[in-house]
């Protein structure tokens, strides 16, 4: 059932979740804080920075992060163990954006450090199925947003 599989390709906010966020900044949709950290830790092999080490200096706070766009479903061709061809609808998010908090240890790591292992993720790992790092696909690519990007979403 096409419908029911791109429903359960989406991560929900529980209600509770959903009622931490700010005024203004509904969704239901999230995705696992988790995730992005791998990510950011996996693109620290591309700067001289141990990955054992990159996972000891920042945290992602939420376990699950807001998602912010419409989903929209997605058809894929997948190949499954033995090469038989499938389909299978996942959701798209685009455009979409996100808002997490992020600690580290300022002895560390800098704030332009940080700043440049998330968008090294965005741009090589990404998050979410067919990711660049996984099937070289574009989808789940995301950049650190600018001063300018942040207003134009006030």
């Amino acid at each position: 059932d096409p419908q029911k599989d791109f429903e359960a390709s989406m991560y929900l906010l529980t209600a509770e979740q959903q009622r931490n966020l700010a005024p203004g900044m509904r969704t239901r949709y999230g995705f696992p804080g988790a995730g992005f950290k791998k990510a950011a830790v996996r693109a620290a092999k591309q700067t001289d920075m141990a990955k054992v080490d990159a996972k000891t200096f920042f945290h992602v706070v939420e376990d699950m992060v807001p998602i912010f766009g419409e989903p929209k479903m997605r058809e894929d061709m997948v190949r499954l163990q033995g090469g038989v061809a499938d389909i299978r609808y996942r959701a798209e998010f685009f455009p979409w954006r996100a808002v997490m908090n992020v600690r580290f240890n300022a002895r560390l790591l800098s704030p332009e450090q940080l700043v440049n292992l998330f968008n090294l993720a965005g741009f090589g790992v990404g998050i979410g199925e067919r990711r660049p790092e996984r099937e070289g696909a574009g989808f789940g690519c995301f950049h650190v947003a600018d001063s300018d990007e942040v207003k134009q979403w006030a």
